[in-house]
């Protein structure tokens, strides 16, 4: 979620993303730590995940996530991270870039005694490109106004586990990774939101 994403004041494709919990923070909808509240620092460019968008996906992906693994590339709020933490991830990995925000996660996860979760101050591509690890699920959410999306679609291929799926926020339509298949697609306003799972 976040290289820092744009809000709607900047120049971004995508339209009014406010969390419904209250501004600079948003809530974490299920699982064990269900309605707390995670909160950020006031960036204007900070996009959160909505909590309807939200709650499409982890239907998508099947409610529980027990014993896997999860990269949050773009981490921002850190809200996809610590949902897929609450519904049973067991290790969740958020790359953020900006150093304040970073630190915002780490609040968040001493607040919540989040273990399995470690915050890493890099850049997205620089991480996939050194990282020996692999997941089973990824969440891509960069700024819009950026190819950020398709550049860390083309280094991950590498970092995801057999059968992994990858979750992909864009404010226009992208081709397709080749190494996946598109399993399900939406749009909410102007955002656009695609998961693929890990076919070769």
């Amino acid at each position: 979620m976040t290289a820092m994403r744009r809000s709607p004041g900047a120049s971004s494709a995508g339209g009014q993303r406010g969390a419904p919990a209250g501004r600079n923070r948003v809530r974490i909808i299920a699982g064990k730590w269900r309605s707390r509240l995670v909160r950020f620092p006031p960036a204007a460019r900070l996009r959160p995940t909505p909590d309807r968008v939200r709650e499409t996906l982890f239907n998508w992906l099947g409610q529980r996530l027990d014993g896997l693994a999860c990269l949050d590339l773009f981490a921002g709020s850190g809200a996809l991270g610590f949902e897929a933490m609450s519904r049973g991830a067991s290790r969740v990995v958020l790359v953020e870039s900006d150093r304040d925000v970073a630190a915002a996660l780490r609040e968040s996860a001493r607040i919540l005694e989040a273990e399995g979760i470690e915050i890493v101050v890099s850049d997205a591509i620089a991480y996939l490109r050194r990282t020996p690890e692999k997941f089973d699920i990824a969440f891509i959410d960069p700024p819009f106004a950026s190819d950020l999306a398709v550049r860390a679609m083309a280094e991950l291929r590498d970092r995801l586990q057999a059968g992994a799926r990858v979750y992909v926020e864009s404010g226009a339509a992208l081709p397709p990774p080749e190494w996946g298949r598109l399993v399900r697609e939406d749009r909410a306003g102007a955002v656009r939101y695609a998961l693929y799972e890990l076919i070769s």
